[in-house]
């Protein structure tokens, strides 16, 4: 069993790798395809002994082999992400199509946060595409029909879409962008409408947990803008893997608190 689960943890690592080509060039519109990896400071191509997941970045000491620029940890700590969400995909879904749709859909809000943190967009290549993908791939998660599809869609898109009218009405000021709104879209169609509205809660939960702590430690006004994608994403990746079990512990402590 144990051997099963390293497979998948590489797997998962090198699936990682081409998630840091995803992120690097999808926003500045560059095929991810070709040409291949090179370091951006001197341009020299990248041999595949230089692109082994993890182990590479520890041989080379994080720095290109050419030009010694320093090497972003965050290449190594996404390759770690991605097998480690593997693994994790696997142990609770098991070796199922259930567990390939959750893993799909986990590494692309992998990509999407970290795209969203560097450039504060959600590209729409991504998140438009995304939502009929997920609407067909959710037909293999038991439980879900084509109408729960449907209403996460419109519970996630709707929602956002309104709260994102209604405070530019009252503000006079864009506040939600529309990116958010196709990615909960998106979200929407794969765990149905009570998971979008566990993915909102959690999100704004942490998210204004972690606003607070920036901008105490920064010392900047209340205005400070902190991307909601990757906190949408934290939200629903929780949902998947620990929601009915959040879920059943709530209500079980309302049910506790009602007892006299």
């Amino acid at each position: 069993m144990l051997g099963i689960e390293i497979f998948v943890f590489i797997f998962g690592l090198c699936i990682g790798s081409f998630l840091n080509v995803c992120i690097y060039r999808v926003p500045i519109s560059k095929s991810i395809v070709y040409p291949p990896s090179s370091c951006p400071g001197c341009g020299y191509s990248i041999r595949f002994y230089d692109n082994i997941p993890i182990l590479s970045y520890i041989w080379l000491r994080g720095k290109c082999r050419q030009c010694r620029t320093p090497i972003s940890l965050r290449y190594p700590m996404v390759e770690l992400m991605s097998g480690l969400f593997a693994v994790c995909a696997f142990l609770k879904f098991g070796f199922t199509g259930e567990a390939l749709v959750y893993y799909v859909f986990i590494i692309t809000l992998v990509v999407i946060t970290y795209i969203d943190l560097d450039h504060q967009i959600i590209p729409d290549v991504i998140s438009i595409p995304g939502i009929p993908v997920f609407f067909l791939a959710a037909f293999a998660i038991p439980g879900m029909t084509w109408k729960d599809s449907l209403l996460g869609l419109l519970a996630g898109g709707g929602s956002l879409y309104l709260i994102a009218v209604t405070y530019q009405f009252v503000s006079k000021k864009e506040g939600m962008g529309g990116g958010d709104i196709k990615l909960l879209a998106m979200i929407g169609v794969l765990i149905g409408w009570k998971g979008v509205l566990f993915t909102i809660f959690v999100a704004s939960a942490v998210g204004t947990l972690i606003g607070i702590i920036i901008m105490v430690h920064s010392r900047k006004d209340m205005k400070l803008a902190v991307p909601f994608g990757p906190f949408l994403s934290i939200g629903a990746m929780t949902y998947i893997f620990f929601g009915d079990m959040i879920i059943l512990w709530y209500f079980g402590m309302m049910n506790f608190g009602g007892c006299s």
